[in-house]
């Protein structure tokens, strides 16, 4: 070694230092990919792609290699800045040597290079394959070694090597990725990836129609009645009973209804056989099942019950598929017809109105977590049956009593213009 010359030595040592810094920086890189996007552009031929994903597929082997490379290129970066020491100053140089030596790599050959992967993993990790692809087939045996060593260490501290972790992503997981992903994904399509992952929280409840507000066709009613329903229907399918809503016989197509109207052999008959048997919704069923099951049955209109058998309302797939997609029309007065403005700014809303639609469509911030309806919500709030003219702050939002019916609130005047910042708890 005495006979090379000073200028050699310092290039070998240049070198290693910049393989030291290819193999920390391209450990990083391809530790670090995006799996999914990875096997995207790996379905869509990508070749680079395909290389790192071969390679990543057996992280030990490719981890063993990398740290091959880099402890012997730093080790032997060492020997030769030691011996650059000796040749300068003697043996008192050799402990400055060790610490520049230090200090170089721990800069360019280690965070430099790994923060660069760490921003930009692509741009290195798909090169550094085309390398690490023929270099594992050249050094497998000692790979191999290595591997059988470390696993067996592995294996007696409880640990698999061959199982590989569960990439599957949890709901907060995934709506985690959905919120970070910023302008690559639309806000309208953003808004429905998250709300498909918060079907699996609600149930048929918290949308259903309630009971009272369900329109059906009684078949104990005469028969101009019924055909009057039928053309007045707001709705394509009705659900049939008897006497009481309880007692309940089917669903009915209006459009079927309104084929045997025009042929004239439209009878009480008629309706009956041309009904489709019920399809009953247990009250706490999941959104994101009761979908599956929608599609699984082919029904359009469920009928929601609760655990004695009584009816509670009813929910549609249009209902289901709004939680997601949004609602289907955009006039705030087309959607909830139980909200009417007034000049003043405040709005007369109808006791029965639905909370979680007043939120969703107003955008107003009333709580969502406790009863369905905004009746319940004041009643719950005030803890009784409130009189005639009575007024309350319900989360911050001023409202007026107009009108008590039975033992609920029919009518509410409503001032979100007015809300207060300092809100009472509700």
């Amino acid at each position: 070694m005495s006979d090379i010359p000073l200028s050699a030595l310092f290039g070998a040592l240049i070198v290693l230092i910049l393989l030291s810094a290819f193999f920390s920086g391209s450990e990083t890189a391809l530790m670090t990919l995006n799996r999914y996007r990875l096997r995207h552009l790996v379905d869509r031929g990508h070749t680079a792609a395909t290389r790192a994903d071969k390679l990543l597929k057996r992280p030990d082997r490719l981890i063993g290699l990398i740290l091959l490379g880099n402890n012997f290129v730093n080790i032997l970066a060492s020997s030769i800045a030691t011996i650059i020491a000796l040749r300068l100053g003697g043996e008192n140089t050799i402990a400055i040597a060790a610490g520049l030596l230090t200090f170089v790599i721990l800069i360019f050959a280690e965070v430099t290079p790994k923060t660069l992967a760490a921003l930009h993993p692509e741009r290195l990790a798909f090169p550094a394959a085309i390398i690490y692809t023929p270099l594992l087939k050249i050094c497998y045996p000692l790979v191999w070694i290595v591997n059988i060593i470390a696993n067996g260490i592995l294996r007696a501290a409880g640990v698999t090597p061959e199982g590989r972790n569960n990439n599957h992503l949890s709901p907060e997981e995934l709506r985690a990725v959905v919120l970070e992903t910023g302008a690559m994904i639309p806000q309208r399509h953003r808004n429905m990836l998250l709300s498909i992952l918060d079907l699996e929280q609600s149930t048929v409840e918290d949308i259903m129609i309630p009971r009272n507000d369900v329109d059906g066709i009684n078949l104990d009613d005469p028969l101009d009645e019924v055909v009057q329903q039928l053309q007045n229907a707001h709705y394509t399918r009705l659900p049939v009973y008897r006497g009481s809503i309880d007692n309940i016989i089917g669903t009915i197509h209006v459009r079927h209804a309104m084929h045997a109207l025009i042929d004239g052999t439209l009878s009480k008959d008629i309706i009956r056989g041309i009904c489709r048997e019920p399809y009953f919704i247990p009250q706490g069923a999941p959104l994101n099942q009761q979908l599956l099951n929608f599609q699984r049955t082919k029904n359009r209109i469920g009928l929601v019950v609760d655990e004695y058998g009584d009816l509670l309302g009813l929910v549609t797939l249009e209902d289901l598929l709004e939680e997601i997609v949004g609602e289907f029309t955009t006039d705030p007065a087309d959607t909830l017809p139980d909200v009417q403005p007034q000049d003043d700014g405040s709005f007369l809303i109808d006791g029965s109105a639905n909370v979680k639609e007043l939120v969703r469509s107003m955008k107003w911030e009333l709580p969502t977590n406790g009863p369905k309806t905004l009746n319940g919500l004041i009643i719950e709030y005030l803890e009784n049956i409130p009189e005639t003219g009575t007024s309350l702050l319900l989360a911050g939002y001023p409202l007026d009593i107009i009108q008590i019916k039975g033992n609920a609130v029919k009518t509410v005047r409503f001032y979100p213009q007015h809300r207060k910042k300092e809100t009472l708890p509700s």
